[in-house]
């Protein structure tokens, strides 16, 4: 099982990303899909997550409203789009595979995790 996480980069606040991540080795329609983010210095974070069907999706607090995450089954990819990006945004992104999931916030439920990417917002 491969996650493989793209898309980081530096951006300057009010700016937007789109972060990928294509999964190999696993049937991904089985698979709730979250990221999650570690800035520095602090613990890993939930940041967003899709169920397995893809019928339901949760945010974190910090990003309701500015951050879309989506799944597309043909591409086996999930997408973060961000946007209206704040420097407490910087850190880097990880994207996990939680199998039959609902989309738990909660990191110790995911099987698979990506290598992350990083992203920096600047002020």
């Amino acid at each position: 099982v491969q996650l493989q996480a793209s898309g980081g980069g530096l951006v300057q606040a009010g700016g937007s990303l789109r972060l990928s991540c294509a999964a190999s080795g696993l049937t991904f329609s089985r698979y709730a899909l979250g990221w999650f983010r570690q800035a520095p210095g602090k613990e890993r974070e939930f940041v967003a997550a899709t169920s397995w069907s893809g019928s339901s999706t949760f945010y974190a607090d910090s990003v309701k409203g500015r951050f879309t995450i989506s799944r597309h089954s043909a591409e086996n990819t999930v997408y973060l789009q961000m946007n209206s990006l704040k420097p407490e945004d910087t850190a880097v992104y990880y994207c996990a595979a939680d199998l039959w999931g609902a989309g738990q916030a909660t990191e110790q439920f995911y099987d698979y995790w990506g290598q992350g990417t990083l992203v920096t917002v600047s002020s």
